[in-house]
């Protein structure tokens, strides 16, 4: 399986980032040890001085899919569920000024928290609300209402230049409030009222 990770789906973090709002999706991977296991805390890498959350919905990908028509996206997951892109920000905007690929910044181990997935049916995916807390106060709170690429046509998107497979991963982008993590922050994620994850930073 393989982690499709959007960038810059929403305007209000663009800002706050001061990024250049982009043409058309901004894509870049993760690779499966990315993934924080289940029930593990996220350690704080040693190479890191700011790591930011990101929060983002997440679409599991269920069936074999190329040069998708954005008409039929729907048909190509059937779950939805949240998770969090972990970011060293100050890497990353070495990374950006150097004109270099993010992966030292966004692709280490543990930076992709995936938590639980539900039945896309029991929401409403334009106007998805999910929030993330850490230690029960709210840091970010997005909608799919705001995102400047809606899901189905990410899918499409994607699929032109990547092969989409049963398990593959796309994190849909992240609202405004991103900041950095500190040690025995606890992290928890709510989507549309049920909560997707929590996790403890060591």
């Amino acid at each position: 399986m393989k982690i499709i990770c959007i960038g810059r789906n929403y305007a209000k973090h663009i800002e706050e980032l001061n990024s250049a709002k982009p043409t058309e999706p901004v894509i870049f991977l993760k690779p499966d040890s990315a993934i924080l296991p289940k029930k593990i805390p996220f350690f704080i890498p040693p190479f890191a001085n700011s790591i930011h959350y990101e929060v983002e919905v997440l679409i599991k990908i269920n069936k074999v899919g190329k040069y998708i028509d954005p008409q039929f996206s729907h048909k190509y997951y059937n779950e939805i569920g949240l998770g969090i892109d972990f970011t060293d920000r100050e890497k990353q905007s070495e990374l950006k000024i150097k004109g270099l690929p993010w992966e030292k910044a966004k692709a280490f181990d543990g930076s992709a928290v995936v938590g639980a997935f539900f039945p896309k049916e029991n929401f409403n995916l334009e106007k998805l609300p999910f929030q993330l807390k850490i230690n029960d106060t709210v840091v970010q709170d997005g909608n799919t209402a705001a995102m400047l690429w809606k899901i189905d046509e990410l899918i499409a998107h994607v699929s032109q230049y990547f092969t989409l497979k049963k398990g593959d991963l796309i994190f849909t982008g992240t609202p405004a409030g991103v900041g950095k993590v500190s040690e025995n922050d606890i992290l928890t994620g709510i989507l549309d009222g049920k909560q997707a994850f929590e996790i403890k930073i060591k």
